[in-house]
């Protein structure tokens, strides 16, 4: 009894909370606009890169990935200073990051050919995710740095549910108000700007965040693992195997869908906002159900129902997706998924971690980040890609005005955009089957590294000179 305790009296401020959100939320709207859609398009729709080359970038940018990710996990979880091990990349590296994002968007001389816009996007991109990679793994893996109970955790993901919402809505406003038209010069210089401008808001954001939490110190004492056994520790941890399952998917399928909606209204004669209502619908449904039954469905078998019911949307849209009736099925659907994706993928994630604590004795959040990163970041490349290959086999041709692309060309694009998320899904749904984090010993476990967590802390302080105070 005393351990539950424990886990329910541990809180986080308020303040904390709040920050962690909006920066989190504000890293994800422009990697979004990045990774789900607008680059793409404007690079083959407005710069006029061949789909072929935008291919070519993308699955250049996974093998960058495959490297960058791990490396800057296994930096972050050995880094010591006053700030913490996360903090300093956060605040230093915002500006960077908002140089990289406006360099996305201008008319750089000299890159007006094919061979000069393959470069842009291709460099940029790459110094771009480097930045991506050392602030949002940090933002991410943040709430693991402070609490280790669910409870704790989720009063944290509330509110990034809340403004991660804004990661969906934003992009699809921008859709929707000022993307601009093949040939129309004042629409595309009034999106130049605006995408520059917008970045330096959402850095503000993220540099004056930093000011508002902290992490816990004690961390930094403990002595790390060597990279490659590191990496290979987390592979012995199957709980983790299994969760890369699932990680993958959801990444894959949110880039595919984000993706694919720049292009489905273009050319699918669907009324937008009923199909728009229907998906804030399904988030707002999707928030409430997954929090309140969480506990009682625990997170394990709340994830296999959100996959099977993303799934079953992603379905539709291949199938029906040309009817609105069956859009608005399939756009509920993915609302739904989309919120679980956001609430229940952290939860799990910070289990996994846990699970590695109560196995090493160490918390290597960063490292398991980035490895996490390392398998499923390629999906951003692979989903790209994959809707560009299916796109062109179809006949989707680039140079058309929107609404002009045959009905084979249409169908392509319902293909591309939601078959292979459908079927990922499904088979996310019957591998979470063999996820072994569940059930009373696991809560049992996690209780005890409440109590190890507090005991390291109070030690930490000590050996710094200060008075523990419970």
């Amino acid at each position: 009894m005393q351990q539950d305790t424990a886990l329910q009296e541990e809180r986080i401020p308020l303040a904390s909370r709040v920050w962690i959100s909006l920066a989190d939320a504000s890293v994800a709207i422009l990697q979004a606009l990045v990774a789900a859609g607008a680059l793409t398009y404007y690079f083959v729709n407005i710069r006029g890169l061949s789909t072929y080359y935008t291919g070519i970038v993308w699955l250049l940018f996974a093998i960058w990935n495959a490297v960058n990710d791990p490396l800057f996990g296994y930096i972050s979880d050995r880094t010591k200073s006053k700030l913490g091990r996360r903090i300093p990349y956060i605040r230093y590296g915002t500006p960077i990051f908002v140089l990289s994002f406006a360099l996305f968007w201008l008319d750089i001389p000299g890159a007006g050919s094919q061979t000069g816009l393959f470069l842009q996007m291709l460099l940029v991109l790459f110094v771009f995710d480097t930045l991506y990679t050392a602030i949002a793994t940090s933002l991410y893996i943040m709430p693991y740095e402070m609490a280790v109970s669910n409870k704790a955790r989720s009063s944290i993901f509330v509110w990034k549910i809340i403004f991660m919402v804004f990661t969906i809505v934003v992009p699809l406003a921008i859709e929707r108000t000022i993307k601009p038209e093949v040939g129309d010069l004042a629409g595309i210089s009034y999106f130049r700007w605006f995408m520059v401008l917008f970045a330096v808001g959402m850095g503000i954001i993220i540099f004056a965040s930093t000011f508002f939490y902290r992490e816990k110190h004690y961390t930094q004492s403990e002595e790390q693992l060597g990279f490659f056994n590191a990496f290979k520790q987390c592979f012995t941890n199957r709980s983790f195997v299994i969760f890369e399952v699932i990680s993958f998917t959801i990444i894959f399928a949110q880039t595919s869908l984000m993706q694919g909606l720049w292009y489905y209204f273009d050319e699918i004669d669907v009324p937008a906002t009923p199909l728009y209502i229907a998906l804030a619908a399904g988030i707002i449904c999707g928030v409430f159900l997954w929090i309140n039954r969480r506990d009682s469905w625990g997170v394990k078998w709340s994830t296999r129902l959100f996959s099977l019911l993303f799934a079953i949307g992603c379905f539709v849209i291949v199938l029906l997706g040309a009817n609105s009736l069956a859009a608005i099925l399939g756009f509920l659907l993915f609302g739904v998924g989309f919120a679980g994706g956001m609430y229940l993928i952290p939860l799990m994630n910070g289990d996994v971690v846990d699970m590695d604590e109560h196995r090493t004795g160490l918390r290597r959040e960063g490292m398991y980040a980035g490895v996490n990163s390392f398998i499923t970041k390629p999906s951003i490349s692979l989903a790209q890609w994959a809707f560009l290959t299916i796109i062109t086999a179809y006949g989707y041709d680039a140079t058309l005005a929107k609404g002009a692309q045959s009905p084979g060309a249409e169908a392509g694009i319902l293909v591309g955009w939601a078959l292979i998320p459908g079927i990922l899904l499904l088979l996310s749904f019957v591998a979470l089957h063999w996820y072994p984090l569940d059930g009373t010993e696991w809560l049992n476990i996690k209780a005890r590294l409440a109590e190890v967590h507090k005991e390291k802390e109070r030690k930490y302080l000590e050996s710094q000179g200060y008075k523990f105070v419970e």
